[in-house]
């Protein structure tokens, strides 16, 4: 397969049907304010609460048809009945999908949380995880997804043995209160906010823990989460391989976890990821691993950098599913080296565009996502309308 080949008819029908289910989840917070470590900038029309925010996520999945479902944070987007908040989200077509906990915005958890070595805090921080698996069944959430702050600044300030000890405790009760059709999932970041050591910095750490939890008991590979010139892909192979990978957040960054939008910093990167992801069929809807953004999005508006970022996911699945694998099979066998290589070029430089505004309107959408929701508008009214209340941004 070629840089030459823009239509849908050229893909299988099998990949024809991955494009049209493939399905993304929206975080509530990137509808909010956020900024940089020194501010939080405002926009005007942000949501000002949970239901404001679900009525934006509608936005993005009616123009771009692959994001029916809304990551929810707590205490961030706490309302007093989540029964209501779920018949408000399916009322807008989308549902409610994983449900992140939050133990790192409360002075108690200034030296850790379900690592701290007291352990009035650290059950704090396990009773929260139980409320969460709380809202988890009143909304219908399948999975309960923990990232944690813990860790340290100095040698010497705590045992790192120790916390880990602790931290495994921790998860074990987590886990237990779990119903048999819910999932724990497991974050990981290799720095920040801890200098010195993080309790959970990489994927091999998260996956001890799941493997001693058990089988609903996965790893979540977030793409800024990782030190400069880390092989994601690789990792995306590993866990894929041992059926360990329960969540992938995509987003993008040029230094750190700068949570910009996905494929702006390196689009070739994203192909290579969504490569690892079909050939492993880990796209099929039946494959267990929840895909989401994780953005905050500081200059520009909210709903459109969503779209984009679903869009660019979109067109990098697109491109990896063109590319020829019984060509690149037989290459590898060969040890063709520049054939291989160049059969994932070609797919990669094709302009998977004219396909995909080709699929959209056989799906009754706008062939273009960005241009139809601008011409809506949503933004108009919604600055208007939101005036007054206190709106959403981090820590609300």
């Amino acid at each position: 397969m070629t840089a030459s080949v823009p239509s849908l008819s050229d893909l299988s029908d099998e990949a024809r049907s991955l494009l049209k289910t493939q399905s993304i989840e929206l975080p509530s917070w990137a509808f909010g304010n956020s900024g940089t470590r020194f501010r939080v900038f405002t926009t005007a029309g942000v949501p000002r609460d949970p239901y404001e925010k679900i009525d934006d996520v509608a936005q993005v999945n009616k123009y771009t048809g692959i994001t029916p479902r809304v990551s929810l944070h707590i205490p961030w987007d706490k309302v007093d009945d989540y029964e209501a908040l779920r018949k408000h989200a399916e009322d807008q077509g989308v549902t409610i999908g994983n449900i992140n906990s939050n133990v790192f915005q409360d002075e108690d958890y200034k030296l850790g949380s379900l690592t701290n070595s007291n352990e009035r805090i650290r059950r704090k921080a396990i009773d929260h995880h139980l409320e969460c698996i709380d809202i988890m069944r009143a909304t219908g959430s399948p999975a309960l997804k923990i990232w944690l702050a813990d860790g340290t600044n100095y040698p010497g300030q705590d045992s790192i043995r120790a916390r880990q000890d602790r931290l495994a405790d921790s998860l074990a009760e987590i886990y237990a209160a779990l119903d048999d059709d819910q999932e724990l999932v497991l974050e990981y970041k290799f720095f920040e906010p801890a200098f010195y050591h993080t309790d959970v910095p990489d994927w091999g750490t998260s996956l001890v823990h799941c493997l001693a939890l058990g089988d609903r008991a996965k790893v979540v590979l977030d793409t800024g989460h990782h030190a400069p010139g880390t092989n994601i892909e690789f990792i995306v192979a590993q866990l894929l391989r041992l059926g360990r990978l329960g969540a992938f957040d995509f987003n993008s960054r040029f230094y750190a976890d700068d949570d910009l939008i996905v494929g702006a910093a390196d689009p070739y990167q994203l192909f290579r990821i969504m490569n690892e992801i079909v050939s492993a069929g880990a796209l099929a809807p039946d494959s267990g691993v929840n895909f989401m953004l994780d953005q905050c999005h500081n200059l520009e508006e909210k709903i459109p950098g969503e779209i984009r970022s679903a869009t660019n996911v979109q067109e990098a699945t697109a491109k990896a599913l063109l590319v020829d694998r019984e060509a690149l099979d037989q290459a590898q066998r060969a040890g063709d080296v520049l054939a291989a290589n160049d059969i994932l070029v070609d797919a990669f430089n094709t302009d998977v565009r004219p396909l995909l505004a080709e699929l959209r309107e056989a799906q009754g959408l706008a062939p273009d996502p960005m241009k139809a929701f601008l011409e809506s508008g949503y933004l108009d009214k919604i600055r208007s309308e939101r005036v007054g209340g206190t709106a959403a941004g981090w820590g609300a």
